[in-house]
């Protein structure tokens, strides 16, 4: 087994390689730039909403901005003509784009396998303080969701499967099948008119994991008030989740359950709860572990990105968002490389997983 984690470990640096290399191409290919977004800033023509240049370096508002009309270093930025072409320059440098490109993504493989991820293009803070801050808002968000969806969706799956075909089957597959059809912005947006003050109730908060007094809060009162905060979005982010793992484990263990050696098994003399724990829950997890890694990476950005929106939770999926809009190259490359790395390193884990579940499967006689 040792072995077969080295190879993994291994192939995991051309791999994160890879897509940072086309990743990195296709933002060389894609219109508009920081340059050109300060540009707009500058001459008035129009931004982002969620721009946020603060001081990200350099002081142009001494400099003069004019120059003559076709100059070729304004011209090749769109809504650069007619500005200085030594402004445009220092802009280019400023954000590292008086470099070629073969240059600059060696400097940023270089600096990303040291984890210095340089500053932010227009917020004045460094991209690894940027994304520390925001962290804890995606891993509370992402953490409490993954375990939740698993400890009622796992049971319900399992209950589901031996009383397949019963009331109970048809009514919570009801249930599963209006959780799956609704769009979890659109139960947020809900569970925020019904008890977060729209129309009805204000039992919630609708933004924050804390309230304003947390300092002043006991220990108590500080899990109370997070989890308090917590409730409406997990809640939405659990709904479709939930459903889907539901279905995905009654239809594991019904395909299990229906398999010889659980006749077998039934022949010899054990009962129905022997049977199910101690040969058919082995199997039939086996593919709901596989669906783990994909599913825990994806609440910690696509899958809270339109909750931390809704609720006002400054996230992961709120900075990246942001970020590829703004054009903050800085943080787009940081938060793909963590998510790469992260992603790599639980697909591992899963696979070590399954080995724990069932020691029958063997990794070390495999090819990887």
């Amino acid at each position: 087994m040792l072995a077969y984690i080295v190879r993994r470990l291994a192939l995991m640096v051309p791999t994160v390689i890879g897509i940072m290399l086309i990743s990195f191409a296709v933002v060389q290919f894609a219109p508009g730039g920081p340059v050109e977004k300060v540009i707009a800033e500058l001459t008035g023509q129009g931004a982002s909403a969620t721009s946020r240049i603060t001081g990200g370096g350099g002081d142009f508002g001494g400099m003069q901005q004019n120059a003559p009309a076709g100059d070729p270093v304004s011209s090749k930025y769109r809504g650069a003509q007619g500005l200085d072409p030594a402004f445009i320059k220092q802009l280019e440098k400023q954000f590292g784009f008086d470099k070629p490109a073969y240059e600059r993504f060696g400097k940023m493989l270089w600096d990303y396998a040291r984890f210095d991820f340089g500053r932010s293009y227009f917020r004045d803070i460094s991209v690894i303080d940027l994304i520390a801050e925001k962290m804890p808002v995606s891993i509370s968000l992402g953490l409490w969701m993954t375990l939740i969806t698993y400890a009622i969706s796992i049971p319900l799956g399992i209950a589901k499967a031996v009383r397949d075909g019963s009331r109970f089957d048809v009514w919570t597959s009801a249930v599963i099948i209006v959780g799956y059809a609704i769009p979890s912005f659109l139960f947020a947006i809900l569970l925020i008119i019904l008890f977060a003050g729209g129309s009805f109730f204000s039992w919630f908060p609708l933004r924050g994991l804390t309230s304003d007094n947390w300092d002043q809060l006991s220990l108590g009162a500080k899990i109370l008030d997070y989890f308090w905060h917590l409730a409406l979005p997990i809640t939405s982010m659990v709904l479709g989740a939930f459903a889907t793992m539901a279905l995905l484990t009654k239809n594991s263990f019904l395909d299990e359950i229906r398999k010889q050696y659980v006749i077998t098994a039934r022949m010899k003399g054990l009962s129905e709860r022997a049977v199910l724990y101690r040969h058919v829950f082995r199997n039939a997890m086996l593919i709901i572990i596989a669906g783990f890694p994909g599913a825990f990476v994806a609440a910690f950005f696509s899958g809270s990105l339109l909750i931390e929106t809704i609720f006002s939770l400054d996230g992961l999926g709120l900075l990246g968002f942001e970020s590829v809009l703004n054009r903050d190259y800085p943080v787009v490359f940081a938060n793909l490389y963590i998510f790469s790395l992260v992603g790599l390193l639980i697909n591992l884990l899963s696979d070590l997983t399954y080995t724990w579940v069932d020691p029958r499967i063997d990794f070390e006689t495999r090819d990887v």
